[in-house]
C-alpha cells in the first residue's frame, strides 16, 4: 500500500515510452512518455519488430530444410499453414484462397504479438487501439477495394436484401450500410479490449502477491489468469482472422439474395 491508496497501477504497462531518453532528473518519466514523434524508437517499435522477427524465424528459418520428416519448428509452421489455409477455403471458398498470404501474415503477426505480450516486462502491442485500428482499417479498405474491383457496382448489391419485402428493403439497406462501416470499430476494439482487460487483471493480482497475508491465493490466481491469457492470445488471433475471412467473403462471394 502507498500513501493515499493502492500502489498498483495496472494501466502503466500500456503506456508508450521512448527506449532512449534521459533519466538523470525527476522529469525523466515525462520526457520518456511525452513529445513522441514518428521517428522515435519506442517500446511499440521494439515489440512490433520482435513480432515480425518471430514470424520470420518460424516460417522461414524454421522450415529452411524442407525435411520430409519435419522437425518441431517445421511441424508447427506446417500445422499453422494448413489451419489458416483450410479456414480461408471453408469461409470464403476457392476464390478467397488467392488472398491466403495476407490472411496468413495477419494471423501470425497478431498471434505472436499476443504471445510476446505475455513475457514479463514486455509490451502488448495488440492492447493498443492504434495498432488494432490500423489492422482493422487495412482489412476494411482491402476488402472494399477487392469487392469494387471484382464486382464493380454489383458490389453494392450486398446492401440490398432482395429476399426481404420491398417495403423493408430501404430500411434494411440503411442498417446494412451502417453495419458495414462499423466493422473496423468492432474488429479493432474486440482485440484490444480483450488483451487490455486480461493484462490489467493479471497486473492487479500480481500486486496482491506482494502482500504476505493473501500471497498464496494471489499467486494461484495469477497462474490461472496467465493460463487463461495464453488461451485468449490464441483465440483472439483466430477471431480476428476468421472475421477477416467473413468480410473477405463479401468481396469474393455472392451478394445477399
Amino acid at each position: 500500500m502507498a500513501e493515499g491508496g493502492f500502489a498498483i497501477h495496472p494501466t502503466d504497462q500500456f503506456v508508450v515510452r521512448k527506449l532512449f531518453c534521459s533519466d538523470d532528473h525527476a522529469t525523466a518519466v515525462d520526457e520518456c512518455t511525452t513529445g513522441i514523434t514518428w521517428y522515435d524508437i519506442t517500446n511499440v517499435t521494439l515489440w512490433l519488430a520482435l513480432a515480425a522477427v518471430a514470424v520470420i524465424l518460424l516460417m522461414v528459418y524454421g522450415t529452411r530444410r524442407r525435411a520430409t520428416i519435419p522437425g518441431r519448428s517445421q511441424s508447427v509452421a506446417e500445422m499453422i499453414y494448413g489451419f489458416v489455409h483450410n479456414m480461408i477455403e471453408e469461409v470464403t471458398g476457392h476464390e478467397g484462397v488467392k488472398y491466403f498470404p495476407y490472411v496468413m501474415t495477419l494471423f501470425l503477426f497478431i498471434l505472436f504479438a499476443n504471445l510476446l505480450g505475455l513475457i514479463p516486462m514486455s509490451f502488448t502491442n495488440t492492447a493498443q487501439l492504434g495498432i488494432t485500428v490500423t489492422l482493422a482499417l487495412l482489412v476494411f479498405l482491402g476488402v472494399t477495394l477487392i469487392g469494387i474491383v471484382r464486382k464493380g457496382p454489383a458490389f453494392l448489391g450486398m446492401f440490398w436484401i432482395t429476399s426481404a419485402p420491398l417495403a423493408l428493403r430501404p430500411i434494411l439497406a440503411v442498417i446494412e450500410i451502417i453495419s458495414y462501416f462499423v466493422r473496423p470499430v468492432s474488429h479493432s476494439i474486440r482485440l484490444a479490449g480483450n488483451l487490455m482487460a486480461g493484462h490489467a487483471v493479471m497486473k492487479v493480482f500480481a500486486g496482491f502477491a506482494s502482500m504476505a497475508v493473501i500471497s498464496p491465493v494471489a499467486v494461484g490466481a495469477v497462474t490461472a489468469i496467465y493460463g487463461l491469457e495464453l488461451l485468449v492470445a490464441v483465440v483472439q488471433a483466430y477471431v480476428f482472422t476468421i472475421l477477416t475471412c467473413v468480410y473477405l467473403k463479401d468481396a469474393v462471394g455472392d451478394a445477399h439474395h
